[in-house]
């Protein structure tokens, strides 16, 4: 409990300054288009390519742990995304972010943290190994269900082209892929390049928890609530649930990469859903409750993960 209050409660008064600093007029709604711009052009693909860069592939393919990962994400968004179908019906775009929010955790600005306060530096790497799924894999996934959507194609073929287009021409999917060659290759970064990359990387989590907040002002929040209430249910109950099956009965994975998946699993939605959101004009108001919601929660339900996995 003492770690995740120590993760959790600086998240989310970062949200509550950038509302506040909303609310007083400190500064005006114009600055979180800026501020996700920032986040989205120059933050998070700094972010993404050291990260990834950092990383030994040898590491990072631990391939029971990313099946148990990227199977609990996908089992979840395939359940998430056939349910909004027919209860809360719209287009595919809402769609692919109601079932995105329901799936991308907070790994980054908290997993990390949290893993390592828990397990210490032994936490690190399924910390981070979570985190590269969720840039590589799963954000380039939603943002092809949103080119798809906004793809003004009617021919299949024009569809894909135009989807396959956007998705790798976007900051954050070149980045990764950088990263990941640099890592492939081994490529020594230099010491001027990892501290610009550092510095940017550290303002992309603060930033965009900010123009959330500022964005929280708008008070266009209580529409879509019991939309919302079931995006989190499934995020902070189901996922980790799907989680812990996959890894419990279907893979044999270690006591430290079951806690970790579970953990990770368990964890807010992150805030990365909201940046894509403001990005493509789709979802974006619920995508700021869904997140806000589930970061107050998750001190509740991360706390019981946390309780039986680190009893000390």
């Amino acid at each position: 409990m003492h770690a995740l209050f120590n993760v959790a409660i600086p998240v989310f008064a970062i949200l509550a300054t950038g509302y506040l600093c909303g609310r007083f007029k400190v500064l005006g709604q114009d600055s979180t288009a800026a501020l996700n711009g920032f986040v989205y052009y120059v933050a998070l693909p700094a972010l993404f390519f050291i990260s990834m860069a950092r990383t030994p592939l040898t590491d990072a393919f631990n391939l029971p742990y990313i099946a148990v990962l990227l199977g609990g994400q996908l089992a979840t968004f395939g359940f998430a995304i056939l349910v909004a179908t027919f209860v809360f019906p719209g287009r595919l775009g809402e769609l692919g972010q109601h079932s995105l929010a329901s799936v991308f955790s907070n790994t980054g600005y908290m997993g990390i943290p949290l893993l390592i306060t828990a397990f210490g530096d032994d936490g690190a790497l399924p910390a981070i190994i979570g985190t590269i799924i969720n840039g590589a894999v799963v954000m380039p996934f939603g943002m092809a269900i949103l080119e798809l959507d906004r793809s003004a194609s009617s021919h299949p073929l024009d569809a894909v082209k135009d989807v396959l287009k956007g998705v790798f021409k976007s900051p954050l999917v070149l980045s990764a892929i950088a990263g990941l060659l640099a890592s492939g290759i081994n490529v020594p970064i230099p010491s001027p390049i990892e501290t610009f990359c550092d510095l940017l990387g550290a303002a992309a989590g603060p930033s965009a928890l900010f123009a959330m907040g500022l964005f929280l002002v708008s008070g266009r929040l209580r529409q879509g609530l019991p939309e919302v209430a079931w995006v989190s249910f499934i995020k902070l109950v189901i996922h980790p649930a799907v989680t812990f099956l996959m890894a419990v009965y279907l893979f044999d994975l270690s006591t430290l990469n079951t806690a970790s998946a579970i953990i990770l699993a368990a964890l807010p939605t992150g805030g990365l859903v909201f940046i894509l959101a403001q990005q493509f004009n789709v979802y974006v108001e619920r995508s700021a409750t869904v997140i806000l919601v589930t970061t107050v929660a998750s001190l509740l339900t991360v706390s019981a993960v946390l309780a039986y996995y680190v009893p000390g």
